[in-house]
Formats: structure tokens, C-alpha cells, sequence
């Protein structure tokens, strides 16, 4: 049967409209139920607590509640999984770092492309590793560290619990020409108390999981990674300022959304994470876990992509001129 002409044309344009509307009310009416945020990471440790302080300002903003669910295990591979595996409608969002959305895809064999199965949403923090110690151990600074670590080759035992402090932990190895055991952990809680149980000897972290410990003396602090002290710990100098500038680098946290979650989705949650962002008591609350806020031109998609490519193509030759495998 043949239609007249006009209503063809009317017919046609409705068709080509539709999905541009379909786009348009899905961004205008979400999100109509909460969400749930995946944490590659125990409960507990420091991107936990940034999922935490980052969801009750984001759901001001979006209007609805935001659940945290911890999935720990496999250098956060478990977790990263079930983000790239969700439903892309915008109701599955997680947090990644640069151990599960970079280094990851050099070390594990996976079920998912760290880079390619992922919608980037915005880059969020830098944060700087520190290298503590048990406080039995029989060194006052660095470099009595190493000449320790040197005369008792694989002696010694450095709990790690991501990727990104095994490739530091194996990088400080390389530049000092030591070597000692590394213990894998699910999480960074479980690692401190084994340290300061004295279980173990050293552990690479971020600063503010065991400033309560080193405050109190049961631990001791070697050095920090970065250009200049962490002002979380003034008196630990930097790996640059005991020789090693090679340890002079940061990672970082993002948060991402499954491989095909609508744009307009993508730009609702961007819009909700620079608003969160930029609050004082977020500024002030990342300050005092001393995380640096990414910089607001740079709190876009296509910063957070630009520097995942950025970060494997710096970090995947390393991984494999290093030998690091997956523990």
C-alpha cells in the first residue's frame, strides 16, 4: 500500500526525531532510582573512603542515594569486572585507580579491556605513595634501609595490595638494587595490621591509611613519592630528596561507567562529581587525606581517557623490562 506523500514525509521525520527525544528524556529523567557505586577495594581503606565522601555529595546533586559496595580480591581485577560487565544505563558506576584501569591489562589475563570497556566519567585525585616500615626495623633512615635491605638480600617482606604499589615496590627494587619479598594483600587495612604487628617489614602506601600509626610510633616512615613533602607527614623526605627520583610519580582515582552508558548519562554524573568537587568540605577532607583535587579543566571525560593512554603507554614497557607478574 502506498502513502500519500505528506504523510511519508511526516512519518520520516517522527523516525529521526525519536531518537534524539529517547536520548533527551533519558538524560532528563535520570536518575529515577539510586545508584550503586562499585569499590575495587576493602572497606575501610583510602578509596573507600573517597567513594564514601564522594556518593553522600553526589547524591545532592543527582537526588538520589548512592550505595557503596566493596568487591575486593585479584588487584582489584573482581570489582573493575563487575563495573565493565553492569548494565550501561548509568545505575552501576564504580571508582577505578591506576592499578585496575591501567596496569592491570599489563599483569592479568581478563575478561575485559581495562581501557576499551569502560565509559570514562572524570578523573578525580592524584595520590602519592610512601614507603613505612615496622618499627623493629633496624634502620634510622633510607638510606640505612638499603644498606639493611642489601646486606639481607630477601630477607626482608613488603606487604603490597595493588598493582601500582607492586610496580613501585619492584621499581625501588631495581633503582636501589635490593631485594625483598613482596606479600600480597586483599586490602590495605589488612597489610597495616600485620605491620604493625611487625608480621612484616615494609609496606608501600598511600600516606593517610597509616598516619594514625606513625603518629602514635608504631611505624616508621622512610619516604614519600612526589616533587615536595606530603603535608599529611612534613618530617618524611621525599624519594627525590634521597636520591631516587625515579620514585618521584603519582597515581590516580576515577570514576567510571560501563562501555555504552548513554553521553548524556555520562555528562549528568560529570556534572555531579565537578559539583562534589568543588565543595569545601570535599576540598577539605581530600586535603587532609593528602589526595590533590585534579584541576577543573581537567575533570572531564576526555582528561580521564587521555590519561589512562598516557599512563600505558608509560607503564606497560616498564612492567615488562621489570618482569613484574601478577602475585
Amino acid at each position: 500500500m502506498k502513502l500519500p506523500r505528506r504523510t511519508f514525509l511526516q512519518l520520516a521525520g517522527a523516525a529521526a526525531v525519536a531518537p534524539a527525544f529517547s536520548r533527551a528524556a533519558t538524560a532528563e529523567s535520570y536518575p529515577s532510582r539510586p545508584i550503586t557505586m562499585i569499590v575495587p577495594g576493602q572497606a575501610g581503606g583510602s578509596l573507600d573512603v573517597v567513594a564514601r565522601l564522594l556518593a553522600e555529595r553526589m547524591k545532592e546533586s543527582l537526588r538520589q542515594t548512592i550505595t557503596i559496595e566493596n568487591v575486593s580480591g585479584a588487584d582489584g581485577s573482581i570489582g573493575t569486572g563487575r563495573i565493565a560487565r553492569a548494565k550501561p544505563d548509568g545505575y552501576t558506576i564504580g571508582l577505578g585507580i591506576t592499578s585496575t584501569h591501567v596496569l592491570n591489562g599489563a599483569l592479568h589475563s581478563l575478561p575485559y579491556d581495562v581501557v576499551n570497556d569502560f565509559s570514562p566519567i572524570s578523573p578525580l585525585v592524584t595520590v602519592r605513595v610512601a614507603l613505612f616500615a615496622s618499627k623493629t626495623t633496624p634502620a634510622k633512615d633510607l638510606n640505612e634501609l638499603i644498606a639493611w635491605l642489601k646486606a639481607h638480600p630477601n630477607k626482608a617482606s613488603a606487604g603490597i595490595n595493588t598493582t601500582f604499589l607492586h610496580l613501585t615496590a619492584a621499581l625501588f627494587q631495581k633503582e636501589t638494587g635490593t631485594q625483598f619479598i613482596l606479600v600480597p594483600y586483599r586490602g590495605g587495612p589488612s597489610a597495616l595490621q600485620d605491620l604493625v604487628a611487625g608480621q612484616i617489614d615494609l609496606f608501600f602506601q598511600v600516606p593517610d591509611l597509616p598516619l594514625p600509626q606513625l603518629r602514635a610510633g608504631s611505624i616508621k616512615a622512610y619516604a614519600v613519592a612526589g616533587d615536595t613533602r606530603s603535608p599529611l607527614a612534613p618530617d618524611v623526605p621525599t624519594f627525590g630528596e634521597m636520591g631516587l627520583p625515579a620514585l618521584s610519580f603519582s597515581g590516580w582515582y576515577g570514576l567510571f561507567a560501563p562501555k555504552g552508558t548513554p553521553k548524556e548519562i555520562i555528562e549528568r554524573l560529570n556534572a555531579a562529581i565537578v559539583e562534589a568537587l568543588a565543595d569545601p568540605a570535599v576540598r577539605s577532607r581530600l586535603a587532609d587525606l593528602g589526595m590533590e583535587i585534579f584541576p577543573r579543566d581537567r575533570q572531564t571525560p576526555e582528561a580521564l581517557a587521555a590519561l589512562q593512554k598516557a599512563d600505558a603507554d608509560k607503564w606497560w614497557p616498564l612492567i615488562k623490562e621489570l618482569g613484574i607478574k601478577a602475585e
